[in-house]
């Protein structure tokens, strides 16, 4: 999991690093026929903005603090829990990395965070997001396939037995 979270951390860290110096103060960067966008910006709400214009207290409360708490809880879960495998324990690294790392932006940044990556196509896009972003998606869509897996294995053993 630590290195799930750490290189989560490292790579999510190191790219807004590089859209920070690239990015900031520029018009976007257009690629593949506007399919791809490179747009520096800071977001002080969470998923796509999501809170972004509650009260700045509550808002601190919130992203900052309980979620603070929720990336630990489920760093703790995922560590102690015993059915887990290792896939699910690299998914909940996923997830805690990718937010402990927008949790660093908003420690770092007074409560803001850096995205720079957009997608779409013609009037159909994406926020505007960065790798934490990503990662949490992959924990995520990591997590729904071998809990669909699960069910399936489990369905088809329960038929089994019941034939």
């Amino acid at each position: 999991m630590a290195l799930v979270i750490g290189s989560t951390v490292g790579c999510d860290q190191f790219t807004k690093k590089l859209a920070n110096d690239a990015f900031k103060g520029q018009p976007s960067r257009i690629y593949l026929g506007d399919t791809f966008r490179f747009t520096w910006a800071t977001n002080e709400g969470a998923f796509l903005s999501l809170g972004a214009n509650l009260p700045d207290g509550l808002r601190y409360w919130i992203l900052t603090i309980a979620v603070g708490l929720l990336l630990l809880g489920i760093a703790i879960y995922a560590l102690i829990s015993r059915g887990l495998d290792g896939w699910h324990v690299a998914g909940y690294g996923f997830i805690v990395g990718g937010g402990f790392s927008n949790w660093v932006d908003r420690a770092r940044f007074d409560g803001k965070v850096v995205d720079f990556m957009n997608m779409g196509l013609g009037s159909l896009r994406t926020g505007v997001f960065n790798v934490a972003d990503l990662a949490i998606l992959i924990g995520i869509a990591l997590l729904l396939v071998l809990g669909w897996r699960k069910e399936r294995k489990d369905k088809a053993l329960a038929s089994n037995l019941s034939a």
